[in-house]
């Protein structure tokens, strides 16, 4: 069949918002967490921090319009909606190179690397979303939210003005983060469906994984401000999540909406990087 393209002289609705932004809202978190922790963090917010910021925002805003391009191509989607996608594709690649030349001028260029890893994870991506499997894919997930956690140590050493190791420490903890909150996030999805009068037991069966990701995080961050690797007062960051998954597996979301459940984890991760900031600028 042939392709089916916008006739000459007939209006094309560039703005369309499920091409032109995320579909998954949630995932704005896992951008803005670590890149708000990394600029706080870095001390100086200069025009190689907004540039920066530019760069990574039209990296994150581009993976929807692809998508959708793979969708069109594989029957997923309408073939109406290939031109909307390349605009959009096209306008965040301009944005984000524009941003990147000047941080490379500015010399920042180390923060290039940071660009390596996302490649196969975002091929891995389009794969997936070819053969019609990306969805419910916590794994995937996880992996994505680490690439986007990278975001910290970029901002931090930009900050900075140079390569500094504690960055690497900042995206891991960030990334340790993002992955208890993904893993309990699909844990409160399938709690929807459960019947009341769970007992305790089962309850901590079913939250188990959730628990014992949080917890490591939490003792993870306890260690290291033993080691004097991380202010004293950081692991009250990871407090934060920690308690919410008890309170989350103790109380199962029976019947709650996901976006109920998607704002509750959302004012969480908004509080863990708050306290993160805070307790690393003044503990």
């Amino acid at each position: 069949m042939a392709a089916s393209y916008p006739k000459i002289g007939r209006a094309v609705r560039l703005w369309q918002r499920h091409i032109a932004i995320p579909a998954e809202h949630g995932s704005w978190v896992f951008l803005f967490s670590p890149l708000l922790i990394g600029l706080f963090l870095g001390g100086r917010v200069g025009a190689g921090s907004l540039l920066l910021t530019l760069a990574i925002l039209a990296g994150f805003l581009i993976r929807q319009p692809v998508t959708i391009m793979v969708k069109a191509y594989s029957g997923r989607r309408p073939r109406s909606e290939l031109a909307p996608a390349r605009f959009w594709a096209v306008l965040y690649g301009v944005l984000g190179g524009i941003a990147v030349f000047w941080l490379v001028i500015l010399g920042h260029s180390y923060v290039l690397w940071m660009v390596v890893p996302a490649i196969p994870v975002f091929g891995w991506h389009l794969w997936l979303v070819s053969r019609r499997a990306e969805r419910k894919k916590p794994g995937v997930e996880i992996v994505a939210s680490g690439v986007l956690a990278l975001s910290a140590p970029a901002a931090y050493w930009v900050g900075l003005g140079g390569y500094s190791p504690a960055g690497w420490l900042i995206w891991g903890l960030c990334w340790l983060q993002a992955a208890g909150s993904i893993v309990y996030a699909y844990l409160r999805l399938e709690q929807r469906g459960l019947k009341q009068g769970l007992s305790v037991s089962d309850r901590i069966r079913l939250g188990k994984r959730s628990l014992m990701y949080n917890t490591f995080s939490l003792l993870l961050s306890i260690g290291f401000s033993f080691a004097h690797l991380v202010p004293t007062l950081l692991p009250l960051a990871f407090g934060v999540q920690w308690l919410e998954t008890l309170w989350g597996v103790l109380n199962p979301a029976i019947g709650a909406k996901p976006t109920q459940i998607g704002i509750r984890q959302l004012a969480v991760s908004s509080l863990f990087t708050v306290v993160f900031i805070v307790t690393w600028l003044f503990f």
